[in-house]
């Protein structure tokens, strides 16, 4: 793994940024904005129409010098373990995605790779299996992680975690998992324990460099996973810091749904000559996803998203606060609606259980802020609605991310009232969409037509509080070898982000 030592164009004082205040993320901001949701159904005086600001856009792809490796066709052509060849066969996972087949020949031989492609395209994997396969047969030393996966958030980084156990298990690669929001206990012990993968959001990790709980200097492949998010969030102080730390002669890896002007500065300033390959655009509009504008009235937006929410099969459901989301939640259950509120008020245990209960089946409907418009993948989920719109077009492409993954179909509904109408258009002007637009009323035939809506039974639900797994009574996300995988398996050549 050794490589020819250069310069990372490190700012001054970028190592002591590590051990900075964590600035308050956009995520929690966005479920504190003044914009608050308010309750479906009741009037809203229409405020003063705004034009929608221009998106960032993208920034200039870096010039690469070195011509990359060409795309391979098959697992089989890259020289992987037999070990890891079995499993991914185990997994039912035959055939690479394309920015699988595109970078994984180009990491493996340890350049660093700018990639970007639509969520649910297979990016998991496609650093994933490059980190595995390169730390075979390697060891680290208590504390002292060799590979480095840095998340925008907890969800995202269990997923990871999750998504990666499967092949990390027959090579006898360790994962250790480091998050806010749990005890930081269990994740000392697990990496005292020795971890070869790491996979962390920037504030617990840079805690723990703090703490001397975790040695950075061993860290010779880096992963930035979902980059732009992460500096929206203001991680990019975080992130330069923790990246100053690792091996200065170290592979960077920087994949991402959406890559704008945010992250520029960590292209420039940290990838060298990378592979660039992009398969969408930032849009990256799933063509196998259908989106629809649906006008709705003040009055009769409660009961639309209502019987929306009554329909057969799951379906997450964005609104702008946790209040909103706690409110809505709330009305459904007594309406007979199986719901659960996730949001960033909830502990980490209650949200590992809840999207358990969701994914699982014994919740139907999931009523979120923006904590789940990226890093949950649910099989066979068909339809996100946009109670509230989003506010920028990248949430609105990263919320309708959640359905359309791995090759499937799925539709994104959006209500919107009268005085929202002319944002929405900008926003879908930025974000490449020619969405369907219908006005409709609850009860319509057209809104069961494009939605599955269905009047509910008006029976008061209550879900029980779910039991967590043996081994976790706290809820913490652990190892990858400790956690138990949940979700139906999933049919032979798909895989999840």
């Amino acid at each position: 793994m050794t490589r020819t030592s250069r310069s990372r164009g490190h700012h001054a004082g970028a190592a002591r940024s590590a051990s900075a205040p964590a600035r308050r993320g956009k995520g929690d901001q966005s479920e504190n904005a003044s914009r608050s949701a308010k309750p479906a159904g009741s009037r809203t005086r229409a405020p003063r129409r705004r034009t929608a600001p221009p998106p960032p856009g993208d920034f200039t792809l870096p010039v690469t010098h070195t011509p990359p490796l060409p795309p391979v066709e098959a697992f089989a052509d890259l020289g992987f373990p037999p070990a890891l060849l079995r499993a991914l066969d185990a997994e039912g996972v035959t055939v690479p995605f394309p920015i699988q087949a595109a970078t994984l020949p180009n990491s493996l031989a340890g350049r660093d790779v700018l990639g970007r492609g639509r969520t649910g395209s297979g990016k998991t994997l496609a650093f994933g299996l490059a980190v595995l396969a390169r730390l075979a047969g390697t060891r680290a030393e208590p504390k002292r992680p060799l590979a480095l996966v840095l998340v925008p958030t907890r969800e995202l980084a269990q997923q990871v975690t999750d998504a990666l156990a499967p092949y990390a298990r027959p090579l006898g690669l360790r994962q250790a998992t480091v998050v806010g929001g749990v005890s930081i206990g269990r994740q000392v012990s697990a990496l005292r324990a020795g971890a070869e993968v790491l996979v962390a959001t920037p504030g617990r990790l840079r805690d723990l460099v703090t703490r001397g709980d975790c040695v950075l200097d061993d860290v010779g492949i880096t992963v930035l996973d979902e980059a732009d998010q992460m500096t929206d969030m203001g991680f990019l102080p975080q992130i330069t810091g923790l990246l100053a730390l690792t091996r200065p002669d170290g592979q960077r890896l920087l994949f991402s749904a959406t890559l704008d002007r945010n992250v520029d500065s960590l292209v420039k300033g940290y990838l060298h000559d990378p592979v660039v390959h992009s398969v969408d655009p930032t849009a990256g509009v799933v063509t196998s996803m259908e989106h629809h504008v649906l006008h709705v009235q003040d009055t009769d937006k409660n009961a639309t998203a209502t019987e929306i929410a009554a329909r057969e099969g799951r379906v997450i459901m964005f609104l702008d606060t946790k209040h909103g989301v706690d409110r809505f939640t709330k009305h459904l259950l007594k309406s007979g609606v199986r719901a659960s509120a996730l949001h960033g008020g909830k502990s980490q245990p209650q949200r590992t259980r809840t999207l358990t209960q969701f994914k699982d089946g014994h919740v139907d409907v999931l009523v979120a802020t923006n904590v789940a418009a990226r890093g949950i993948h649910v099989d066979d989920l068909d339809l996100v609605v946009n109670v509230d719109p989003p506010g920028d077009h990248k949430d609105y492409l990263h919320r309708g991310g959640r359905t359309a993954r791995a090759g499937e179909s799925g539709s994104v509904v959006t209500l919107v009232l009268p005085h929202q109408r002319r944002d929405m258009n900008s926003l879908m002007h930025h974000a490449g969409i020619r969405p369907v637009t219908t006005a409709v009323r609850s009860g319509d035939a057209e809104l069961t037509r494009i939605t599955g809506a269905r009047t509910p039974s008006g029976i008061p639900v209550v879900i029980a509080p779910p039991t967590p797994p043996a081994g976790q009574a706290s809820g913490e996300p652990g190892s990858g070898s400790r956690r138990r995988r949940t979700g139906t398996r999933r049919r032979a050549g798909t895989r999840r982000r």
